[in-house]
């Protein structure tokens, strides 16, 4: 009688190749269209901040693994990752010392002081950038426009496209959406460019870091909102409002780089659509009636943390749970 042996251990029992380290290089890799573009679009002092807030996060999680005396996990790129879209976020025209401070705020107190990677409750890259809006407003929204971009908007001084398009809406003197989808506009290093941005997403997607869930429904959800406006205000359609609204600000960068964070966003497909929709909304609601032009950072916080409540209610029932008994 043949006789077969079975290893048994505890779940998860399907494995695979792809790595946290894996998937943060990739994810880096993905981001290099949009930091190559911004260096390009704004100079050297935009490589200086990229080089701040990549540096400072990795060696913030160094140090406090090495004196919490935790495995050190500063090498597995997810700080350096932190770091970079901290970057991305910034104006220019800021400090040096701003981005730093930033980069050890997100690594220390929205990551190690919750656990470290997995545990925390919220994207730290974003929870910084809100962290150093509301300390330094100022510096904050102040931005540097390049050579090609003086003399394409001079309706506000200082302020970015959507900015102007709050204030002014859509004129003939609106930048134009080829020149919003191209990049060489005022903003913040990695928001400008919408081609660079969508370059670095193929590639999660050709590896399947991410899926078009969340980034569909995201985007989706707030175009519907932004027709429903257009329509409801006596507008009318109008391509160039909805395409700006589109390209412009940190919609692209924010739907698919950080919106698809695996710690801060639901892991049930009916969630993951539910959190898109969400942001959607959120976002057109505080660009459109809020006080300032942008509000993609606030979406994404806010529903980083209705997560728990999301998935509490799209949980897929277990197999055989919930049918009805014979008698």
């Amino acid at each position: 009688m043949e006789i077969t042996m079975y290893n048994v251990s505890s779940n998860p029992h399907d494995r695979d190749s792809m790595t946290t380290q894996r998937i943060m290089q990739l994810v880096a890799i993905a981001l290099l269209p949009t930091t190559l573009f911004g260096i390009w679009n704004f100079g050297l002092k935009a490589l200086l901040i990229v080089v701040l807030t990549t540096g400072s996060a990795v060696l913030c999680e160094w140090l406090y693994n090495f004196f919490m005396k935790k495995p050190q996990t500063a090498w597995d790129f997810s700080a350096f990752v932190t770091g970079l879209l901290i970057a991305l976020n910034m104006p220019v025209s800021i400090p040096w010392w701003m981005p730093v401070l930033g980069s050890i705020f997100a690594i220390l107190v929205v990551k190690q002081l919750y656990g470290g990677l997995g545990q925390n409750f919220m994207n730290p890259a974003l929870a910084a950038r809100c962290f150093l809006i509301i300390s330094f407003a100022g510096k904050m929204t102040t931005f540097t426009a390049n050579k090609a971009f003086k003399g394409v908007v001079d309706t506000v001084s200082g302020a970015t496209p959507l900015a102007a398009l709050k204030a002014n809406g859509y004129t003939d003197k609106s930048v134009s959406v080829l020149h919003m989808f191209l990049g060489d506009i005022q903003g913040t290093i990695g928001e400008t460019s919408a081609l660079a941005i969508i370059l670095g997403a193929a590639l999660l997607f050709f590896f399947k870091i991410i899926t078009w869930r969340i980034p569909t429904a995201y985007i989706g959800s707030f175009t519907i909102f932004i027709l429903i406006y257009m329509s409801a205000s006596g507008m009318g359609f109008s391509a160039g409002y909805l395409f700006s609204q589109l390209f412009g600000g940190g919609l692209m960068l924010g739907a698919f780089f950080m919106a698809t964070d695996y710690v801060t966003s639901p892991i049930t497909p009916m969630g993951q659509i539910v959190f898109g929709i969400c942001l959607g909304v959120l976002t057109a609601i505080f660009r459109l009636f809020g006080g300032s032009a942008e509000g993609v950072s606030y979406a994404i916080i806010i529903c980083n943390l209705l997560v728990p409540v999301i998935e509490r209610f799209t949980v897929p029932r277990a197999f055989g749970k919930g049918g009805r008994k014979k008698a």
